[in-house]
């Protein structure tokens, strides 16, 4: 589903959002589906893509956007209208896609100059926000940027009922193992996050390859487990 949203946004340069909490794989599915953009017409789609410290002042997203548009870093005599106009001129230059990640950092100010860039009758680009915890309830209680998303995606934790047959897409050691042994290692360790079973992977196969081993048991398992301080059962 990320990959049409992402799509819908560049190519109707609407307003979108994917969020949801830490560690199910938002910003790989963002990265990985924007690498992967068609082109539009005959041009391939530009994507300017931005993240923020904690909190950041409607002066450094501007700055910030700015510098990664243009590839100068902006005066630092510029006021806020020198800015708006500068990002105005940028936005307007061709058709593009911007990305804004770990939008849920976003103060009001900052949302309002997103969305005034986006609204503004020259510039022409998707605006796609990506956030984890607390995103979405930032945004929409926004009612002027509320209205104006069209796409919205939650990222939500790997239902256990499904975690054997992804798991046995994602790698190869998993391929012939049990259904009750990927299960185990989703409800001790991984509890259907993304970075978590990349976490456990990457520790297992190290162990399987150590030993000659090309699929998981319950000895890799346990092993990886203590290599990561225990389960979390």
């Amino acid at each position: 589903m990320a990959r049409h949203v992402v799509n819908d946004i560049a190519v109707h340069q609407a307003v979108g959002v994917i969020y949801g909490m830490a560690g199910l794989g938002k910003t790989f599915a963002v990265r990985t589906t924007v690498a992967a953009l068609p082109p539009v017409g005959k041009r391939k789609v530009p994507v300017c893509a931005i993240s923020f410290p904690s909190r950041p002042t409607m002066r450094l997203v501007a700055d910030l956007l700015l510098q990664e548009l243009s590839g100068h870093q902006p005066s630092r005599n510029n006021n806020r209208f020198t800015l708006t106009g500068a990002l105005v001129k940028e936005l307007a230059r061709q058709p593009r896609l911007l990305v804004v990640d770990e939008a849920q950092r976003l103060s009001e100010e900052c949302i309002d100059l997103l969305r005034y860039l986006h609204d503004h009758d020259e510039t022409r680009f998707g605006l796609l926000y990506v956030g984890g915890n607390g995103c979405w309830e930032v945004l929409k209680s926004q009612p002027m940027l509320r209205s104006r998303i069209w796409r919205r995606q939650e990222f939500t934790a790997l239902p256990p009922d499904e975690v054997p047959t992804v798991m046995r897409g994602y790698h190869p050691m998993y391929a012939d193992a049990d259904d009750d042994l990927l299960s185990y290692v989703d409800e001790r360790f991984a509890h259907g996050i993304w970075r978590n079973w990349a976490l456990f992977s990457s520790t297992a196969a190290l162990l399987a390859q150590r030993t000659g081993r090309t699929r998981i048991d319950m000895e890799i398992v346990n092993n990886t487990f203590a290599l990561h301080g225990g389960d979390d059962g």
